[in-house]
């Protein structure tokens, strides 16, 4: 069985449990069925859709769970769908919750969410004053539920990128981190897409004068849209953080290249005029009169000393060694 919790609520209290087929409740705006799914059957989606009047367009977008986040209208009812999100490893998993919201119901139906609404009910019935307001406010629980399971995902990203960026200021990265940052790039961009569409649907539920929303609850909405903002605005810098990442890392590496090169070519240089001289001395032909001076050998030695000691000393100080 998908229901995972189905009460009727009166004055923000839980009154009883209710069946899919359960007589919607009418009048009093404070009391209201919610009912919880996880993965239904189409059958459990049409019993619902018989006694709760849901749209048929709206019950096949719950059951196929490919949407985008959105908000549509069908006469005094909403279909509200946003997308979970949660990280597995070394990847951002998506699922898909989708809202029916009547005047006097609410039905989430939870798809590869990764994160039960248990403890989120349970933290509301804690509050009867505020569950009192009605399915408005249930809704904007869920919506700041599902949002505020973003930021863990993109703190977790950034402590590892900050620790990337440490280690491209001290050493080379190995092909295994240039890897990681790119996928991590991969995993942040499927990630905006996703919050593009959830700060629409929210800015929407904020702006918009839709049916089921009251004018003093609208008001929550707001807090839901300023955190996919925020997550938005982190994403983006923690995109441009593994940019700037990669190409440090790729300038100091030339860089240390760049060094390396030029102390290889001012160790050759320096060595290149003993080995000049003695190539010189080394041809071996009979009339050569520097071969029979008494003290040439010295002398030699001590030339080639003095030019190889100021090269070096020239080299030092344009820190090419």
């Amino acid at each position: 069985m998908s229901v995972v919790a189905a009460y009727l609520y009166s004055a923000g209290k839980p009154v009883e449990s209710v069946s899919l087929d359960h007589a919607p409740v009418m009048g009093n705006p404070s009391d209201f069925v919610w009912i919880g799914l996880v993965e239904p059957s189409e059958q459990e989606l049409r019993t619902l859709q018989v006694h709760y009047g849901l749209h048929p367009l709206a019950v096949e977008d719950a059951l196929k769970a490919h949407q985008l986040p959105k908000v549509d209208v069908y006469g005094d009812q909403l279909f509200v769908v946003a997308r979970t999100a949660h990280l597995d490893g070394d990847k951002i998993l998506y699922g898909e919750t989708a809202v029916f919201l009547g005047p006097n119901h609410i039905i989430s139906v939870r798809h590869g969410s990764a994160r039960a609404h248990t403890e989120l009910r349970s933290h509301l019935e804690a509050a009867p004053s505020l569950l009192s307001h009605g399915v408005d406010y249930v809704l904007h629980a869920i919506l700041d539920f599902i949002v505020d399971g973003y930021l863990p995902i993109v703190e977790t990203i950034e402590e590892e990128v900050l620790a990337m960026e440490d280690r491209a200021l001290d050493t080379f990265l190995e092909r295994d981190d240039i890897m990681r940052i790119f996928h991590l790039r991969r995993e942040l961009i499927r990630f905006r897409r996703i919050l593009g569409p959830m700060s629409e649907m929210a800015s929407r539920l904020v702006h918009l004068d839709l049916p089921c929303l009251d004018a003093q609850v609208q008001p929550y909405f707001k807090d839901v849209y300023d955190h996919v903002r925020r997550v938005e605005v982190m994403v983006e810098n923690l995109r441009e953080v593994l940019t700037s990442v990669f190409e440090v890392s790729h300038l100091l590496e030339s860089q240390r290249q760049g060094a390396t090169t030029r102390q290889l070519a001012s160790w050759a240089a320096i060595l290149a005029v003993p080995t000049a001289i003695a190539g010189i001395y080394g041809m071996n032909f009979r009339n050569m009169p520097e071969l029979r001076t008494h003290y040439g050998y010295f002398v030699v030695l001590a030339v080639m000393a003095s030019i190889c000691g100021l090269l070096y000393l020239r080299f030092k100080r344009a820190n090419w060694l």
